[in-house]
């Protein structure tokens, strides 16, 4: 009997124990941290950290910036192991390096932007929230004393045998097709040589005359430092590569109940960039050596945002 009364008396405990509010509730299941894992380039890097000035401001969560990583590997670490919750991308790389299609595909009257969206959200459960506003497309670029001893103004100027191509390994990886392969086949250009650097040698290895031509990115200040001219783009080769945060489909839902008003935090700095803006802030990092954190504070705080 006594055995009885105390089954009884566990049951009733437990029944108002999930009656009551918030007991009975999984906190674990609860977030209160937003995981953004970083890029390797500056660009990037400050816009993380803007995101982490930004959520920490205005909601209560706080957020970790993990460790550096290539942008494949965190495209992999937010689909395929949900292990973080968005990252800083561009549309031009979400269609043609994360979902493999070509920008001819994208539908007659389509944006690249809505296109990339569309399929993303179809096939990967991810999507782009507002774009920044800067176009960080790629680009060809040769030393400025290069273009003058050439005459050089267009990637399809006929002087490739003449040049010795060099850029970073990723350019050569088979991941999408804006890469050098299909570049080079597009164009129809035979350089005289190509090279693979590492990232942090590209520049300084231009600037030593290693190689004459690059690849950059159009808002890279490091393109300003080395006195590169970009070449004009004049068969439509590249995309636009419009900046923007990719995020997981269920990440608002996630943070419903700690940060209700996080999309539209993170959506603040839709449209506050231009092309001319970022490199300036890039150059800030990468050639006069200032912090991404201070670098990153100071704009928010000249834009009223914190």
């Amino acid at each position: 009997m006594k055995k009885a009364k105390k089954a009884i008396t566990l049951i009733l405990i437990l029944v108002l124990s999930l009656a009551l509010p918030g007991c009975g509730k999984d906190e674990a299941a609860v977030k209160t941290q937003l995981i953004i894992n970083d890029g390797e380039f500056s660009e990037m890097q400050l816009i993380h950290y803007m995101a982490k000035l930004l959520v920490e401001e205005h909601t209560d969560l706080t957020v970790n910036i993990k460790e550096q990583m290539s942008g494949v590997n965190l495209f992999r670490e937010l689909t395929n192991n949900q292990n973080g919750d968005l990252f800083n991308s561009y549309d031009g790389t979400l269609l043609t390096t994360f979902l493999k299609l070509d920008p001819d595909e994208v539908p007659e009257g389509m944006t690249l932007y809505d296109f990339a969206n569309q399929e993303a959200l179809k096939k990967f459960n991810v999507r782009l929230l507002d774009k920044l506003g800067l176009n960080n497309t790629y680009a060809l670029a040769v030393p400025q004393s290069i273009a003058d001893q050439y005459g050089l103004t267009t990637i399809s100027d006929p002087v490739a045998p003449q040049l010795i191509f060099g850029a970073e390994h990723e350019f050569y990886s088979e991941e999408g097709s804006m890469k050098y392969g299909p570049f080079v086949e597009f164009y129809g250009l035979k350089f005289k040589d190509s090279l693979s650097v590492d990232l942090g040698l590209k520049y300084a290895a231009i600037e030593n005359g290693n190689f004459q031509v690059t690849e950059v990115y159009a808002t890279d200040g490091l393109n300003k430092k080395a006195q590169l001219k970009v070449l004009e783009d004049d068969k439509g080769f590249f995309p636009e590569y419009n900046g923007a945060f990719l995020v997981r489909a269920d990440l608002f839902e996630d943070f419903k109940e700690t940060a209700p008003n996080l999309e539209e935090v993170l959506n603040m700095l839709g449209g506050k960039f231009t092309n001319e803006i970022m490199t300036d802030l890039t150059y800030a990092v990468d050639v006069e050596g200032r912090s991404v954190a201070e670098v990153a504070e100071e704009f928010l705080k000249s834009q009223d945002l914190i």
